[in-house]
């Protein structure tokens, strides 16, 4: 395999943004290429070429391709779960058709590109999923136009490797939390908003109600999973639609709670909004044991762990 050249779509949110910086200190700098359909602000995207993309733009998307030459893409832009609701129109059309642009050019005879990753989420499952110890395989009826995007992709990339052998990988987030960006318009959002509300003194509004128990996953343990089944051996990828990837699950008082451990006077109010009734159709807790089994997957993060480093992450941001 020759030198490889990274393209990642939909690289400004949150996700984005860590794997520019992790795919940068592997491949180098010039070799990974951020797009987005605006450039954040945020400096990692100093570091390296950036461009202007809007997937859905076919002449702009075939340009670049044939300018960088990409031989992974992953392909990140979407319009998120509370956002999507929001225009489900358009949000079918960028989910759907901008991983269309991508599979198509990574179909086509003689294509640069090696490999594709695209991310699924626990928005494909529904309210006829078991909640706790949701399987691999197993009911799947999304309630939500992302997770019926989210469901409807899987199916397609495994397909696209199927009939055309286009070497395609996946993985299904739980709610992923950072420090580097702010929340995107998800549904498990609030396990982000709400350290920052606890450094900036604030009372924590919670869009979701007590005992709300969703997966969700750190950041450093989403890039690493992410990395990992993109470096995996083919051959180990034994599931071509989307693996099931679990961190840990809590519920906000939970989160509350461990942040009270470092902020004793640190106060939530529950009043739970429209996401309420999306968070009630996902799962609690995630069964991945075949990524586990397949390409050795671990997280390293749990809650308090967490906790204690997006606090030491976010401090400066507040500090007078």
């Amino acid at each position: 395999m020759g030198k490889e050249k990274i393209l990642i779509i939909g690289a400004s949110g949150q996700l984005g943004t860590e794997l520019v910086e992790a795919l940068r200190s592997i491949y180098g700098n010039s070799s990974v290429v951020a797009s987005d359909i605006r450039k954040s602000d945020n400096p990692v995207f100093e570091t390296g070429p950036f461009e202007t993309l809007d997937i859905l733009d076919l002449a702009k998307w075939k340009d670049i391709l044939q300018r960088h030459q990409p031989t992974q893409v992953y392909h990140l832009a979407a319009l998120l779960s509370a956002t999507a609701e929001q225009n489900p129109e358009f949000a079918w059309k960028l989910n759907m058709q901008g991983l269309f642009h991508v599979l198509d050019a990574a179909r086509e005879e003689g294509s640069s590109i090696g490999r594709v990753y695209w991310p699924s989420s626990i928005a494909a499952f529904g309210p006829n999923t078991p909640r706790f110890d949701t399987p691999q395989y197993g009911p799947m009826d999304p309630t939500t136009v992302y997770g019926i995007s989210k469901y409807a992709g899987e199916l397609y990339i495994q397909y696209y490797f199927q009939r055309y052998g286009v070497d395609t990988r996946s993985l299904r987030y739980p709610g992923l939390i950072g420090h580097k960006s702010d929340p995107g318009g998800g549904t498990t959002d609030y396990a982000v908003g709400i350290y920052h509300d606890a450094l900036k003194g604030d009372v924590h509004d919670c869009f979701l109600k007590e005992g709300t128990i969703l997966p969700m996953l750190y950041m450093p343990d989403a890039v690493k999973a992410t990395l990992d089944v993109m470096h995996a051996d083919p051959e180990k990828i034994k599931m071509r639609m989307s693996y099931n990837l679990a961190g840990m699950s809590f519920a906000p008082e939970e989160i509350a709670e461990s942040i009270k451990e470092h902020i004793p006077d640190f106060q939530i109010a529950y009043n739970p909004d429209y996401r309420q009734a999306i968070a009630d159709t996902w799962p609690a807790v995630i069964d991945d044991s075949l990524a586990r089994e397949h390409w050795g997957w671990k997280p390293e993060y749990d809650l308090a762990a967490m906790t204690k480093d997006m606090l030491e992450n976010i401090a400066p941001r507040y500090r007078k």
